[in-house]
């Protein structure tokens, strides 16, 4: 099978809802700042009345990294489920519009295009209360075998581990690509996610994957300690490769036989760090699909999430392709 593409993505396909927000709002609408909670149609309306002027954007977080790949001049594919409404025909005419492809079927008769509402603090901080609506009707009948096959990277939101028919899904498409020697990636999405599903998270991780994406919460509390060096142990014994974002820390690379740290891209201000771990999966990717050393991928990575942090909104605004040609990337 040839090399059709370089990241084939699984991830609910989610519209973001973006808008500014106090920590006194929070605490009033009785959020917890920084986190993801899955809502239902009417928590999800009921929010939306409340909160500031916002900006809509085609999101999730698995559809972000595409659009990231894209602006790195990269070749990609998304599946995941929209229903057959104007915000998933937004939705898919955003991704097509990058460049990514995006063939799946749309829902009819079942629940809306799922939305984010996500309130961003002045620190930057984003808290997500999401309703996953068409996308957890996503299953192994819409993973495709041909795409997998031709895709050097196959990557997986953990988000989904929510959802047991995508969990299902995740099964297939491991499968097809390990079948054609291709690399399984997976993210780990957040900690309430890791929380829930340690157990399946590290059996699927140990059994299946060959590149982890966490930040460094998420890989504390997948091997319950507190002790980030433990964690980076621990992890060289699940699976062949792990990036672990660390904020203004930047991000640490752990492989079989090395440990690389990665400084953060310098920013002038940080506005929204909504898609800052998307956007550093489809930099390290896009550098693994093109053979680079773990290094240029981890700078690649850095660059992506510093652009995205740069302004409101989880895709890039820019050309990321441009901007690492300037760095010599």
């Amino acid at each position: 099978m040839p090399d059709l593409y370089d990241v084939a993505a699984i991830g609910n396909a989610i519209v973001d809802v973006i808008a500014p927000a106090t920590d006194a709002w929070l605490a009033e609408n009785n959020l917890t700042k920084g986190a993801m909670m899955l809502v239902d149609p009417q928590q999800s309306a009921a929010l939306y009345s409340r909160m500031a002027q916002a900006v809509e954007a085609s999101g999730g977080s698995a559809a972000n990294t595409i659009a990231g790949l894209a602006s790195f001049g990269g070749r990609g594919v998304f599946m995941g489920k929209v229903a057959d409404d104007q915000l998933g025909r937004t939705f898919a005419h955003d991704m097509r519009a990058i460049g990514a492809r995006f063939e799946n079927t749309p829902l009819v008769g079942g629940p809306a295009t799922g939305v984010s509402m996500i309130n961003v603090t002045p620190d930057a901080q984003r808290t997500m209360c999401t309703f996953l609506g068409a996308s957890v009707e996503f299953t192994d009948s819409d993973v495709d075998p041909e795409t997998v096959e031709a895709s050097k990277i196959v990557y997986l939101e953990g988000y989904l581990f929510d959802a047991e028919a995508a969990r299902k899904a995740f099964a297939k498409a491991a499968a097809f690509a390990h079948g054609a020697s291709r690399q399984i990636a997976l993210t780990l999405s957040d900690r309430f996610v890791v929380e829930r599903h340690r157990g399946g998270l590290k059996g699927f991780i140990e059994t299946q994957v060959d590149l982890l994406f966490a930040n460094e919460g998420e890989i504390l509390a997948l091997f319950e300690t507190d002790d980030f060096d433990e964690a980076c142990e621990q992890v060289r014994t699940h699976c062949d490769l792990a990036a672990i974002t660390r904020s203004e820390k930047g991000s640490t690379i752990v492989s079989k036989g090395e440990l690389l740290h990665i400084a953060a891209e310098p920013v002038e201000k940080v506005v929204d760090t909504t898609g800052a771990g998307d956007q550093y999966a489809a930099g390290f990717m896009f550098g693994l699909s093109r053979g680079r050393s773990l290094h240029d991928c981890g700078r690649l990575a850095s660059l992506a999430a510093a652009e995205v942090i740069s302004h409101y909104g989880p895709r890039p605004q820019v050309s990321l392709k441009d901007l690492a040609a300037a760095k010599g990337l």
